[in-house]
């Protein structure tokens, strides 16, 4: 993942955003940066093992929306979970807030 003023990168979790559909077809996906700083941002979505329909967080954290990438899938190390639809959904609601 790389910073935002493009000095350095380094391994970080996102959520993949981009449909089945698109990935395979793609050599790229789309996704939001996850991170462990809990943040009080207004377009940061907090999420817990209890929003995890597979796997498991190790420390309580969050969807930064307003984080958006597209990152080469050569890129990608593993997957390491999946969230709930609910918490989904209120990560695309907050992107189309920032988009309206």
């Amino acid at each position: 993942m790389p910073f935002t003023d493009l000095t350095s990168h380094k391994r970080r979790p996102v959520l993949v955003l981009s449909k089945k559909a698109y990935n395979l077809i793609s050599d790229d996906i789309i996704v939001a940066a996850v991170t462990s700083v809990i943040d009080t941002k207004p377009y940061a979505v907090s999420i817990s093992n209890d929003d995890m329909e597979e796997g498991t967080l190790r420390v309580m954290s969050c969807v930064r929306s307003d984080k958006i990438y597209t990152l080469s899938q050569a890129l990608i190390i593993k997957r390491f979970g999946k969230v709930s639809s609910k918490i989904l959904e209120m990560v695309k609601a907050q992107i189309n807030g920032l988009l309206e």
